[in-house]
């Protein structure tokens, strides 16, 4: 009798579970739903990832038969080392922020270490262009390298026998505006490597500035307005006097020897007074603290052979003079040429030398 009312008892409780929506719900919520998988990340997300840094930025690359990988770039900070492919036949014509850009070289498109890098999402993609030699050669291009000095807030400029090396500040605002507002392509020093080897384009309106010896008035006159206008520029520095390496974004610091910046027995400058070895040397000691070779400035303008084998042995690929002219494919990279900037040049001065 017992058993038989246990097993009513069951079949009325299973009949109940059985029919009764609430307990159903109850059984179905209680029953675990698995996570969906996420979708496996991008090779550039995975970069990211990887890299640990909310600065980065993944770039990628896209161009005509070519499989350039994606790299990394640091939000807020010039562009480093872009590459530039070489094909058989072609020469490559840069990058650029946009298919359109690409196809019509448009240098307001074209992208590189001149300027900040600035992504979407920490992402983007440059599109790479190709010409031909003969439109390369066709082009002609005459790159002006402009040096400068000091610089003075005195209009009537500074005294002494020095007075030709002080810009004054008014007039390099209104050239450094001009080569702004007139959208000069500002190539890097990689780049015009390349442009002397024949293996990249590089516009006619195209323009690099540099100063020497990295003086004060340098730092305290000049560098605002070269970061007001967002121009690239290269500081020549004598690295045993200062040690200023980013005064801003947009300034590079390259070479002007470690300690080379002084005259010889011949009262000539060290650079043609010591040996291949000595020179060799005292540029790796520059290069050390600078965190870069790639190019030296001259010291006072004055070279030979044997320095220019000093700067290659040191691992340099160019070296600036201060002998008039304008950089054009074949120039010799150990001896470039450079529209020297004086007092009292005038902006107009300046396009007539630049264009």
């Amino acid at each position: 009798m017992a058993v038989a009312l246990v097993a009513i008892i069951v079949g009325a409780v299973a009949t109940i579970s059985l029919t009764d929506p609430g307990a159903s719900a109850a059984v179905a919520s209680a029953t675990p739903t698995r996570p969906a998988t996420p979708p496996p990340l991008s090779a550039t997300q995975q970069m990211l990832v990887d890299s640990g840094d909310t600065t980065t930025c993944a770039v990628s690359f896209d161009a005509a038969d070519l499989d350039v990988p994606p790299m990394l770039q640091h939000e807020g900070q010039l562009y480093a080392g872009l590459p530039i492919p070489s094909r058989e036949g072609a020469v490559f014509a840069g990058w650029y922020a946009s298919p359109a850009g690409a196809q019509s070289l448009s240098i307001a498109d074209r992208v590189n270490g001149s300027e900040l890098v600035d992504c979407d999402e920490r992402e983007r993609t440059l599109y790479g262009a190709w010409t031909t030699p003969e439109a390369n050669a066709a082009e002609d291009a005459q790159v002006p390298i402009l040096m400068y000095h000091q610089f003075t807030s005195k209009p009537e400029g500074e005294s002494g026998w020095l007075r030709l090396n002080f810009a004054y500040i008014g007039d390099f605002e209104q050239q450094m505006a001009y080569i702004a507002d007139q959208g000069f392509y500002l190539p890097t020093w990689d780049e015009l490597s390349a442009f002397i080897d024949g293996r990249l384009f590089l516009p006619n309106h195209s323009v690099i500035v540099t100063d020497d010896d990295a003086d004060a008035t340098w730092y305290q006159l000049a560098v605002p307005v070269v970061d007001a206008h967002h121009v690239l520029t290269t500081s020549f520095m004598i690295t045993v006097d200062r040690r200023e390496l980013h005064p801003s974004p947009y300034v590079i610091v390259r070479s002007h020897t470690e300690d080379m910046h002084r005259a010889g027995a011949n009262g000539q400058g060290r650079m043609v007074n010591e040996s291949a070895d000595v020179i060799a040397a005292d540029l790796e000691a520059s290069a050390a603290y600078i965190g870069a070779k790639e190019v030296i400035a001259y010291p006072f303008g004055h070279y030979n052979d044997t320095a220019k084998a000093g700067v290659a042995a040191a691992g340099f690929e160019l070296a600036r003079t201060i002998d008039y002219g304008y950089v054009h494919i074949g120039t010799d990279k150990l001896a470039l040429p450079v529209i020297r900037m004086n007092y009292g040049m005038s902006v107009g001065d300046l396009a007539r030398q630049i264009g």
